[in-house]
C-alpha cells in the first residue's frame, strides 16, 4: 500500500507541474484584443486627455496599445522630446489609407478605423466589436523564447494573403516636463512611446515560424511588440491581421 500511495504522490506532483506550465504557456500566447495606435505630441494642448486614456488601455493589457509622437506640432514653440519622422509618415499613410484627416490625438484600431484619442469607452467599444469578427485579430501570433532566441510564430488562413512581420519597439512609462508651448507647464506622463519599427519578413498566409537573436531583440531598451500587418499600395500600412507582445511594458 505504501508504495501504490507513494507512486501515486509522484503523479499527481507530475500532473500538477504538467498543468502548471501549461497554463503558463496559455498565457504566453494568450491574443491580444487589438491593437491600439495613438498619434500624438508634446505640443497638442488636446492631446493631454487622450495621453490619460491611452495610459488606462497599457495598464488594462488587453491589447497592443502603441504610442507614435509626431513631429508637426514643434513649431508652436515646444518641440517633442519622442516625436519622429517616421512616425509622422506613419500617420500620413494611415490618413491616405482611411482617408482621415491627419490631426492629434488620433488612434487608429486594428489599422482599420481611426477616432479622437480622448473617447476612451468609444475605444474600447470599437475592440470589442471588432474582436472574433473579420475587422478584428485572424491570425494567432505566438511568441516563445529559449535562452539565445526570440521565436515568433504565425497561424495561417484559407485564403491567400500576405503581410508584413513588423517588430516595433518602444520607451516604457515616462514623465516629461513641458517648458514651452500650448503645454508650457505641465508634467505629462508617456506610455509606449515608440522609437524604432523594423521589418523583419513577409508572411503568405501560412504558419511560419521566425527565429530572432534574443541579443537583437534586446539591444534597444524598453517594450517590444510584433504586428502581422498588410500592406497596400506599395509600402502603406494597412489592417492588422495579428499582433503579440514580445516584451510587455514594464510600469
Amino acid at each position: 500500500m505504501a508504495g501504490h500511495a507513494f507512486l501515486l504522490k509522484v503523479t499527481l506532483t507530475l500532473f500538477a507541474v504538467i498543468f502548471s506550465g501549461a497554463v503558463q504557456a496559455q498565457q504566453r500566447t494568450q491574443k491580444p484584443l487589438g491593437v491600439v495606435e495613438l498619434f500624438t505630441s508634446q505640443g497638442c494642448s488636446s492631446c493631454p486627455p487622450a495621453d490619460h486614456v491611452f495610459s488606462s488601455i497599457v495598464r488594462n493589457g488587453n491589447a497592443v496599445a502603441l504610442a507614435y509622437h509626431v513631429d508637426y506640432w514643434d513649431y508652436l514653440g515646444w518641440k517633442d522630446t519622442l516625436a519622429t519622422k517616421e512616425n509622422t509618415k506613419r500617420q500620413r499613410d494611415y490618413a491616405q489609407m482611411l482617408e482621415s484627416p491627419v490631426y492629434t490625438p488620433q488612434v487608429v484600431i486594428n489599422g482599420r478605423v481611426h477616432l479622437p484619442g480622448w473617447r476612451g469607452e468609444e475605444i474600447e467599444d470599437a475592440l470589442k466589436t471588432m474582436d472574433g469578427t473579420p475587422e478584428g485579430l485572424t491570425v494567432d501570433v505566438n511568441v516563445s523564447e529559449t535562452a539565445d532566441s526570440v521565436i515568433i510564430e504565425t497561424g495561417d488562413v484559407p485564403q491567400r494573403t500576405k503581410a508584413h512581420v513588423v517588430l516595433v519597439y518602444f520607451t516604457t512609462r515616462q514623465a516629461v516636463e513641458i517648458k514651452r508651448g500650448e503645454n508650457d507647464g505641465k508634467l505629462v506622463e508617456y506610455w509606449n512611446a515608440v522609437t524604432d519599427l523594423q521589418t523583419i519578413g513577409m508572411w503568405h498566409g501560412k504558419a511560419t515560424r521566425f527565429e530572432l537573436p534574443r541579443s537583437e531583440v534586446e539591444k534597444q531598451d524598453g517594450g517590444c511588440a510584433v504586428l502581422l500587418q498588410s500592406v497596400e499600395d506599395g509600402a502603406k500600412p494597412g489592417p492588422v491581421l495579428g499582433a503579440a507582445m514580445i516584451r510587455p511594458p514594464q510600469s
